[in-house]
């Protein structure tokens, strides 16, 4: 029976029957924007159609999600060749289960027009030639998570966490490696050709100039993601262990970044037994990274899940390019499909789902563009 009601739904790590201890009926989806200069290297991500266009990313993802169109921009934010952002998955999800949601600002680089909490935070530099976050910046998102997580617990049952960057998987590297994770080769990419070697390069240098070795910083996170990380990482790993403060339990809704979260929440020796991560299909099965791996080389007790959205029959090129090693996830997109699944108890299924993302694409893609 737990097969059947949640088809669409393979955990990676774990006994499938791990699903039971996020049951929802309430969840509430959080989605941290930020930005980090990292992203400007070539070549590092395409997550914005221009490099110019990266800094409305974010921005762009939370506008989408409340008004169904971006404000900062004319378009919903694409990849150069115009497949579209994961916020197309996560608002139809979103409607689809009524499950409702907040932005939260933790340093982005444009600022949304919606209505949101802010962290008060600076963007972040770029990891080749600066310090990523001062310190006093990094402890101040870390601790302002904490205090919002607390508030969060008591509105849901269950908090799903996801995030909107560019370029996060490279500052996610640069401080997996300086905790000790090996993850060369682990971390995912927009795009189908994952540019591993780059990213290396650019953590190996990062770390050289900062005369830092693997692993040196292992029990020093926070300041491992002042040298090479970026906002994002303290801001969702302090809402983690607000929630959890208060009892509650957490869906990290992402990929590989959110290996990185782990990391740090562990090496401050706080509880990860509430916590899961969630993403798509997509991610778990990419080749190019490894997620299972890289969850279980930070811990061994957070599960992982991966929905299957069935992507792959649309007859949207747009969407079915994330079934072919385009885009992925992001944006919350696999988790709050996960926590949509789990809050109808598996009415809501893949099909379900594809169905309504369809639907939103052709509103928001196709009026603007229609022979896409």
């Amino acid at each position: 029976m737990q097969k059947k009601k949640y088809s669409d739904i393979a955990c990676l790590n774990q006994d499938p029957i791990s699903i039971d201890n996020f049951a929802t009926l309430n969840p509430l989806f959080v989605c941290v924007i930020s930005y980090s200069e990292t992203s400007m290297i070539p070549g590092i991500t395409v997550a914005g159609a221009t490099p110019d266009l990266l800094k409305y990313t974010s921005a762009a993802d939370s506008e989408f999600l409340y008004y169904g169109r971006c404000k900062c921009i004319n378009n919903i934010p694409a990849t150069p060749d115009g497949k579209p952002s994961p916020a197309i998955i996560t608002k139809a999800a979103l409607e689809l289960a009524d499950i409702p949601f907040l932005i939260v600002d933790a340093g982005t680089k444009v600022k949304p027009s919606i209505p949101h909490f802010s962290f008060g935070l600076r963007p972040g530099n770029n990891i080749l030639y600066r310090r990523a976050l001062s310190l006093g910046n990094v402890r101040k998102a870390y601790s302002y998570g904490i205090l919002l997580g607390r508030v969060l617990a008591r509105l849901g049952d269950v908090i799903v966490i996801g995030e909107s960057i560019p370029g996060g998987t490279t500052s996610c590297l640069g401080v997996l490696s300086a905790l000790g994770i090996d993850a060369k080769f682990k971390v995912s990419s927009s795009m189908p050709d994952n540019p591993h070697i780059l990213k290396n390069k650019v953590v190996a240098k990062a770390m050289k100039k900062a005369n830092i070795s693997f692993g040196e910083l292992e029990e020093h996170p926070l300041e491992a993601i002042s040298l090479f990380g970026d906002p994002m990482l303290p801001s969702v790993a302090g809402l983690v262990v607000g929630v959890n403060d208060f009892g509650g339990k957490v869906i990290l809704a992402g990929g590989t970044q959110m290996a990185g979260v782990i990391a740090v929440i562990k090496s401050l020796k706080q509880s990860l037994d509430k916590v899961c991560i969630a993403t798509t299909t997509y991610v778990a099965e990419d080749h190019s990274s490894n997620l299972a791996d890289l969850v279980g080389l930070v811990s061994n007790e957070v599960p992982v899940f991966a929905a299957d959205l069935h992507l792959i029959r649309s007859c949207k090129s747009g969407l079915k390019a994330f079934a072919r090693g385009y885009v992925k996830d992001g944006v919350g997109a696999g988790g709050v499909s996960f926590a949509s699944m789990l809050k109808t108890r598996g009415k809501i299924s893949g099909s379900t789902l594809l169905n309504a993302i369809e639907l939103e694409y052709d509103r928001a893609i196709q009026q603007i563009r229609p022979n896409v």
